[in-house]
């Protein structure tokens, strides 16, 4: 448990990073102009400067105002259109359960309209004692427009069984293999968004309950079935594209 927390940890550190404001180099010119990028080198009273496209361009000290660091500036969320999401976390249990931390990836393909509605489906890999394949819809509703912003969302679907069947082991007679199954699967939970340029990340907690079961014979040759009932605290990041 102690691994996937430090994971989810500098993962949610990198998200924070990834969100924070970039000053950008301003070159404002006594013509009125600004040129927006990087400033390269200021000598023999020239200013160069690399613009976001790849251009290279040259003034001269007589032809510059004023030189500045600059915050871009935010132009507000998308009020509408595609978008598509990474994102990964845990499913935290207790520490007496055997799956006490399993790690969790999600893709989502969504569409925003009237900027504070997002509608989703996804799926992904989630590994609760075989590899499942969560298959969701998913629909988001962001609290106000603002660059820094909580949400709330809703989750429901089913879990996937792709891990395979398992096999008897030749070295333990008494080993009896299971056929996995999946299950329901709901979440529905809260979180908090940033928003920059065309990336936004995302941070979120939620309550995961799902279901997955298994078959297993005995030395009978009798065969039972074993349901698996998660109750988790979701805890994930996202990228949302």
């Amino acid at each position: 448990m102690k691994k996937h927390l430090f994971l989810f940890i500098l993962l949610t550190f990198f998200a924070f990073q990834l969100s924070a404001q970039r000053t950008k180099d301003a070159l404002y010119l006594k013509n009125g102009s600004i040129i927006y990028g990087k400033l390269l080198e200021i000598s023999d009273n020239n200013y160069k400067i690399q613009t976001a496209d790849g251009s290279l361009f040259n003034f001269k000290s007589d032809e510059v105002d004023k030189f500045l660091k600059e915050n871009p500036k935010f132009e507000g969320r998308k009020t509408a259109g595609a978008g598509f999401v990474l994102e990964a976390g845990v499913l935290l249990g207790a520490q007496n359960n055997d799956l006490n931390a399993p790690f969790s990836f999600n893709l989502v393909a969504n569409y925003t309209y009237s900027k504070m509605n997002i509608i989703g489906i996804g799926s992904g890999v989630e590994f609760l004692g075989s590899t499942f394949s969560p298959v969701f819809f998913e629909y988001k509703r962001l609290i106000n427009e603002k660059r820094v912003t909580p949400f709330v969302f809703f989750r429901g679907g089913a879990l996937v069984h792709i891990g395979g069947n398992e096999e008897s082991d030749p070295y333990d007679q008494y080993y009896y293999p299971k056929n996995y199954k999946g299950g329901a699967s709901i979440t529905f939970g809260t979180g908090i968004s940033w928003a920059k340029e065309e990336i936004e990340t995302y941070l979120s907690f939620a309550y995961r309950y799902a279901q997955t079961s298994y078959r297993q014979g005995n030395y009978n040759d009798v065969i039972y079935t074993y349901k698996n009932n998660f109750n988790r605290l979701e805890m994930k990041f996202g990228f949302k594209f």
